[in-house]
């Protein structure tokens, strides 16, 4: 965890500037500084009620824990991405119940599947300001490493308080560089149960080819339902607990959209880099971006090659592949987009400008000068550092040595009172590591975790000795792989939830190999952890300066003021419209026809034979758009989102469903540092589609009549 503070001082959410276009992911608490542009952009929503966690329709958007979703239903019914609820299909399939492909429907409630494990639903119920708690005793005579403490004890106590309400889950995030700190509280849904899936060739249609590409013809969507005691409370998953009732659910338009219409989004999006100093954005596109798409790309090629020809193990790596060949693209989309808009060079502008205006004054230069030398410095290290990180990260994909690593450091942490543990290691997080560890279960197979660990040791030994674990090699080299993969018991489920409980004794005491190469390697990590916790606490202190200054200077501009996105809730609007650029025109929707053309049999462009009958037959009901006189598919809007707006809902004016954001384009993922509204576009699924398929294709009138669509 890292900390980025700057001194408290006026309230930067207060002087924040009108955005240019459609630009920001706003706080809710941020709607009244922006109520007019909105109104005048077209929202009927007042401002004042999506500022209102308690009211709709904010109370009825949820996180998935890194996707986002929402209720659509007065019986816990919750609609996201089919990407977002992928894991849980691929979860409960096999060969001869292949959902991945075929799709998956409960027609009653009692036929519905628990989800994977692990699997959350997060109402959101506050978002408050404790920036205060925060900084309580953070002073300038502490140490760098005493800053880092402090903070990580007062987070730690405004969490356990949360906590102490049932069945929340809490945590504190840092706005603007640390200017702000918020804490904010969801009731966790510990029994989600999947309850639809279209089948690949509509969920997943165009897969890996049409990925951040428009025209797109995806059925991007997908059904959990939560469910809790029958006394209300958030209990783990039961055959006698119940739908939860949420206070609010979205209602599905009547009307759809059509090209020019105002669409406001409500999600947990991910990271964004906006604010990063120019010399961090020149090591990451320079070093880090093209390492690891690199590196995604051959673990992807690798596990396809080691399941070609075996289903059940091309089932149990689906929803890794699938995750990697997505952020391996998204990288060439960021890496490509940095140069077409010349992100590196605008940064440099935007450094210089910032130094020149600290420059020309002594007072700005006593206040902002040294820090800035040293975050510099402090920045450059870390830039070394981080091409190693990398390469030694892959060591993580080997699911085995993953698992044994995570035990021993859990039943080190446990030696420890519960307040001072690490986060992650804390008793509130046994259930979510208990599941973690069991997901292994179906998505493993120990002949492809060894090729991987053998793939991964070659990137491992490229980092220089002394810079790597070198303990954790030499231990490896007495074993051996087939020792460590012949002889261990972890691949067990049952015996690797058991070490759960055991204390580090036991560990240091086992002849298992994959625990003995835990507890070598330890040590290393260990001390690699207390170096980069004073490393933070370094460039904490210099970051909450420089950032002071960065933000007054942005502000002496009149530009945007808005903060990078935490995976906290965020509010954004724009307009559904296509794009004209450099003589290629994109129309704002896409249609059934146009998949039909897609549509070859086979792969990735393989729909269901019912749906392309249905589409020859321009049997569309009720779901025909009048102006483009057939189904849409898919469109475009404006709407700044990132990573983690997966599933978002899309609201008309009137606050309204009216589809889910899954993607952006390929040109446009350099959003995530800077915001060009001239190539910016999200690709949402249209809920006429999702409507139209429900209906005609899958025949899910049980979801329909539950959503007051029939």
């Amino acid at each position: 965890m890292t900390f980025r503070m700057i001194a408290a001082g006026v309230s930067v959410l207060a002087l924040a500037a009108p955005a240019a276009a459609d630009e920001g992911m706003w706080l809710p608490s941020q709607m009244a500084e922006v109520a007019a542009q909105m109104k005048e952009a077209g929202a009927q929503v007042p401002p004042e009620q999506l500022a209102d966690l308690t009211k709709a329709p904010m109370n009825a958007i949820v996180s998935l824990g890194g996707c986002s979703a929402s209720f659509v239903s007065p019986q816990g019914l919750v609609v996201s991405n089919h990407h977002c609820v992928y894991g849980s299909i691929q979860y409960n399939s096999k060969p001869g119940q292949d959902y991945l492909t075929d799709g998956f429907l409960a027609k009653d409630k009692s036929a519905e599947l628990p989800a994977a494990p692990g699997t959350r639903i997060y109402v959101i119920e506050d978002l408050r300001n404790v920036t205060t708690d925060m900084l309580k005793g953070v002073t300038p005579k502490l140490t760098s490493r005493q800053r880092y403490d402090r903070m990580d004890a007062n987070r730690k106590v405004l969490i356990a308080a949360c906590e102490k309400q049932p069945n929340r889950r809490c945590d504190v995030r840092s706005y603007f560089g640390g200017e702000r700190y918020f804490l904010q509280q969801q009731l966790e849904i510990k029994d989600v149960r999947l309850v639809y899936a279209p089948a690949g060739g509509i969920g997943n249609f165009g897969g890996e080819t049409d990925n951040w590409q428009w025209p797109r013809h995806t059925g991007d969507f997908g059904f959990y339902r939560a469910y809790v005691g029958p006394d209300g409370s958030s209990a783990s998953y039961s055959k006698d607990n119940v739908p939860y009732q949420p206070k609010s659910w979205l209602t599905l338009a009547k009307d759809g959209l059509k090209d020019g219409d105002f669409v406001m989004l409500a999600g947990f999006p991910g990271n964004t880099n906006r604010w990063r100093m120019a010399s961090e954005t020149k090591s990451v596109f320079a070093d880090r971006y093209p390492l690891n798409q690199k590196l995604l790309s051959d673990y992807s090629d690798l596990v396809n090659k080691l399941t070609a020809g075996n289903q059940a193990a091309q089932i149990k790596y689906a929803s890794s592949v699938k995750g990697a060949d997505n952020t391996k693209k998204n990288l060439l989309g960021q890496m490509a987009g940095a140069d077409a808009i010349r992100l590196i060079e605008a940064k440099d502008e935007e450094d210089k400008a910032f130094r020149a205006w600290v420059a020309a004054d002594l007072k700005r230069q006593a206040a902002y000068g040294p820090a800035l030398a040293k975050l510099d410095a402090l920045l450059a290290a870390q830039d070394k550092r981080a091409v190693n990180d990398i390469r030694m990260g892959q060591l993580g994909r080997a699911q085995l040595l993953s698992a044994a690593t995570t035990l021993y450091r859990w039943a080190k942490e446990r030696e420890k009172p519960d307040a001072l543990r690490e986060t992650g290691f804390q008793d509130r997080d046994r259930t979510p590591r208990s599941e973690g560890l069991k997901q292994i279960e179906r998505r493993f197979d120990a002949g492809v975790d060894r090729q991987i660990m053998e793939w991964a040791l070659t990137h491992y030994r490229a980092v220089p000795a002394g810079e790597r674990n070198d303990a954790l090699l030499t231990k490896l080299d007495t074993i051996g792989l087939d020792k460590l993969y012949g002889e261990t018991k972890l691949a067990d489920t049952a015996t690797r939830l058991a070490w759960l409980d055991k204390p580090a004794a036991e560990f240091e005491a086992s002849t298992d190999p994959f625990i003995q190469l835990a507890v070598a390697a330890y040590p290393w990590s260990q001390k690699r952890l207390d170096e980069e916790k004073d490393e933070s606490g370094k460039l904490n202190e210099a970051q909450r300066t420089v950032m002071a200054g960065r933000m007054a200077f942005t502000r002496e501009q009149g530009k945007p003021v808005y903060p990078d996105a935490n995976s906290s809730l965020r509010i954004t609007w724009g307009k559904v419209t296509g794009r004209k650029q450099d003589g290629v025109a994109w129309s704002a929707f896409t249609t059934a026809e146009g998949m039909a053309a897609k549509h070859t049999g086979k792969g990735e462009f393989d729909a269901p034979e019912k749906a392309i009958a249905l589409i020859k037959a321009k049997d569309y009901g009720s779901y025909t758009a009048p102006e483009l006189g057939t189904l849409p598919v898919n469109y475009l809007t404006t709407v700044d989102i990132t990573g983690g707006n997966s599933g978002s809902a899309t609201l008309n004016a009137k606050g309204e469903l009216v589809g889910l954001a899954f993607d952006g384009t390929l040109d446009g993922v350099i959003s995530d540092w800077r915001f060009n509204p001239e190539i910016n576009r999200t690709i949402h699924v249209d809920h006429r589609y999702m409507l139209w398929v429900m209906d005609k294709v899958d025949g899910a009138d049980n979801l329909l009549k539950e959503m007051g669509v029939k």
